[in-house]
């Protein structure tokens, strides 16, 4: 009957870290992480990070959706729980995670870099992580992102460094300009009048 039992127990136990390791399971000792090939944003959370983004301050948010095969689904963005005090140009802290904060189905975080600054998880032309890898790394979900003007600069657990732009480019808007050819100051053609 012990016999039985062990090899039920060694059964389930190899069930489960299968299971862990083909959903990425955050904080599993050996575990291989959920890697995500595609990040789809919603209608509705696109709107949201677009009038978010507006703020002169960094905000953050709990993407809420779910994850289906290599992609990401995001629904919606709710607020984390942020301190105001603990929101500057150049930084944002929330004071708890999105589940303490009542959040259900959170698939990453996501947050803004005011002006468009500095978006990026490892420095250019390095491996050196900066403080956003360093975040993500210690956050159980599957991706990360920041809002960067009209695009989302995303990450998975297979530190590949992706981008979203959030408004399709037919539908981007240009500044007005006169018709014609332009000539720009300093350029030869100024120069010389032409």
């Amino acid at each position: 009957m012990k016999a039985l039992h062990f090899r039920a127990a060694v059964g389930t136990a190899g069930v489960i870290a299968l299971l862990a390791a083909h959903l990425g399971a955050a904080g599993a000792e050996g575990a291989a992480p959920m890697t995500a090939r595609a990040l789809v944003v919603s209608d509705q959370a696109r709107r949201y990070l677009t009038l978010a983004y507006r703020s002169p301050t960094e905000f953050m948010g709990c993407m809420i959706g779910e994850v289906r095969g290599p992609a990401v689904y995001v629904e919606r963005i709710a607020p984390a729980d942020v301190d105001p005090t603990y929101s500057t140009q150049t930084h944002v802290l929330p004071r708890q995670t999105c589940e303490e904060a009542g959040w259900v189905g959170t698939v990453g975080m996501i947050h803004s870099h005011p002006g468009g600054e500095r978006c990026f998880y490892y420095f250019p032309g390095t491996e050196v992580a900066s403080s956003d890898a360093e975040s993500f790394a210690r956050q159980p979900y599957p991706v990360d992102a920041i809002m960067c003007g009209d695009s989302i600069v995303w990450i998975s657990r297979d530190k590949v460094q992706r981008q979203l732009l959030l408004v399709p480019t037919s539908t981007r808007s240009t500044p007005n300009r006169r018709p014609g050819n332009r000539v720009h100051t300093g350029s030869l053609l100024s120069a010389r009048g032409e």
